[in-house]
């Protein structure tokens, strides 16, 4: 069995829980606005307050399992995309800091509100601009990054951060849905359908975008290896978005967050399928990247007792706090 893979398949499964998990908690915080009342956002606070905190360990387990498995993609992507990984880190801080400071404030309330919304939607638009600067490629030349520091500025990342925000607010609308009742969940509701038309907007534009402007991967796309590989999910993407719209009108409660998860479950696996089998698009191979065969066993073992533990204490916290949210309830 080829360890490399194994590898790559793992940072790929912490990138998806990461997505899943904390795309919704940065999705509450970008639909505050629509919200103004303090008491609907204290109870959207309170919605995720018992599972923020874990939701963000798949973010520290990707690029732990990045560092020991593929040093070359971590040195170079580090290097190449420092300044939005840093401003991705800073506001995912004043998020952090204001969740916290906002419960117990009274006249800066508002003020902490402000950064939680920001906070939220700045680290969800910059994570897109880091996927869009990787899809384009990232300048690499023996072995180290070999291009501007600003290669990540063009149209097309900040396109893609644009799409993350809306993927991750369709995520946080749905998952309100399904946490509250009444006539909160009735104005939420009317939020889920614009924001997935929004988001299957963003993932057309993307997937005419791609291969117009890189033809590696339109060669790809279009070879008859990669077609039938491809083909099904613009199929699945559309009976999805169906279920969705049935969903949506018959009022169902956790239906909506379900196919919302199904929606960027295949948007990511066409992604996989896209860049496969690049750790750095159209330069560097998986295999290319990989750290030595023993070094990549010897993390393996860590790899295969913490990840275990990880999804128990998750799958732990998330039943214990299962059901709706009560409206009186305190996070501190």
């Amino acid at each position: 069995m080829d360890v490399t893979v194994i590898w790559a398949a793992i940072i790929a499964l912490g990138l998806f829980m990461y997505i899943v998990l904390d795309g919704f908690d940065l999705g509450v915080g970008m639909i505050f606005p629509f919200f103004p009342a303090d008491s609907e956002r204290d109870m959207m606070m309170h919605s995720i307050a018992p599972v923020w905190d874990g939701n963000e360990t798949w973010l520290v387990l990707g690029g732990a399992a990045l560092f020991a498995a593929f040093p070359l993609v971590y040195s170079v992507a580090l290097s190449g995309l420092y300044l939005p990984i840093i401003f991705m880190l800073v506001c995912l801080i004043f998020r952090g800091v204001s969740f916290e400071v906002r419960g117990k404030a009274t006249r800066t309330k508002n003020v902490w509100s402000l950064a939680f919304i920001c906070g939220s939607a700045g680290a969800a638009f910059f994570q897109g601009v880091i996927l869009g600067a990787y899809l384009h490629g990232i300048p690499v030349s023996n072995g180290v990054f070999s291009g501007d520091p600003f290669f990540w500025v063009t149209p097309f990342s900040f396109f893609t951060g644009m799409g993350l925000m809306f993927t991750y607010a369709l995520q946080g609308a749905t998952y309100l849905v399904m946490k509250t009742e009444g006539d909160f969940q009735a104005r939420l509701r009317t939020l889920v359908w614009p924001l997935t038309l929004a988001l299957l907007g963003f993932v057309l534009a993307v997937s005419i975008w791609t291969p117009l402007t890189d033809a590696q991967i339109a060669s790809r796309w279009f070879s008859s290896t990669f077609r039938y590989r491809l083909y099904p999910i613009p199929v699945l993407v559309a009976i999805t978005a169906v279920l969705m719209y049935n969903a949506v009108k018959r009022k169902l409660e956790a239906a909506p967050f379900v196919l919302c998860l199904v929606l960027i479950l295949l948007g990511y696996i066409g992604l996989l399928v896209s860049i496969w089998p690049y750790a750095i698009p159209n330069s560097v191979t998986l295999w290319d990247a990989a750290s030595p065969r023993s070094s990549q066993l010897f993390t393996l073992v860590g790899a295969v007792i913490i990840i275990p533990v990880i999804c128990v204490y998750t799958t732990a916290g998330y039943w214990v706090f299962r059901g709706k949210v009560d409206p009186e309830s305190q996070y501190h």
